[in-house]
C-alpha cells in the first residue's frame, strides 16, 4: 500500500461514508447538504486512486464526477425549493472544508504531474469542483440575491 492509497481510502472511508450516513438518516436540509458533499469529497478520492494505481482513466471519471456533481444538487435545490425555504441548510463549514480539501489534492497532484496535459486537466477538475461545490452549497442554503426563484 503506497501514500497514494492510504491517502485515497482515508477521504474516501471517513468523507463519503460519513455522507451517505447524512443522506439516508436525518432532516431533508441535511440529506441535502450530504448529497452535494458526496460528490465534492469522491472526485478528490478517485483522483488519489488515479495517482495511486496509475490509470489515468480515473482522472476522466473524476472530471465528469466534478462537472455532474453540483449540478446534480442545483437540480435538487430547485425541486426542493419550498420544503428548504422554511428551513434553508447552513453547511459553510462543511463547503470550504471540501473546497479546501480538493484544491489540495489538486494542487498536489499537479506537484506530482508536473508540467504536462495531465496538469492542465487536473486544474480543470480543481476549478470544477471547487467553484461547483461553492455554487451549489448557496444555492442549497437559499440561493442567489437578486436572482428570480432561488
Amino acid at each position: 500500500m503506497n501514500g497514494w492509497l492510504l491517502a485515497a481510502t482515508v477521504v474516501l472511508g471517513a468523507g463519503v461514508g460519513a455522507t451517505l450516513w447524512g443522506v439516508a438518516t436525518g432532516p431533508l436540509r441535511r440529506r441535502a447538504v450530504a448529497q452535494n458533499l458526496s460528490s465534492a469529497l469522491a472526485c478528490p478520492g478517485l483522483l488519489l486512486l488515479a495517482q495511486a494505481y496509475d490509470r489515468p482513466a480515473y482522472v476522466d471519471v473524476a472530471l465528469v464526477l466534478a462537472l455532474l456533481g453540483p449540478v446534480g444538487t442545483l437540480v435538487f435545490a430547485r425541486l426542493l425549493h419550498d420544503e428548504l425555504a422554511g428551513d434553508p441548510p447552513r453547511a459553510g463549514g462543511l463547503t470550504w472544508a471540501a473546497a479546501a480539501l480538493g484544491a489540495t489534492v489538486v494542487l498536489v497532484l499537479c506537484v506530482a504531474a508536473g508540467p504536462s496535459r495531465a496538469m492542465a486537466k487536473l486544474l480543470v477538475i480543481g476549478v470544477l469542483l471547487v467553484a461547483g461545490n461553492v455554487v451549489a452549497s448557496r444555492a442549497l442554503s437559499g440561493g442567489f440575491t437578486g436572482v428570480r426563484g432561488g
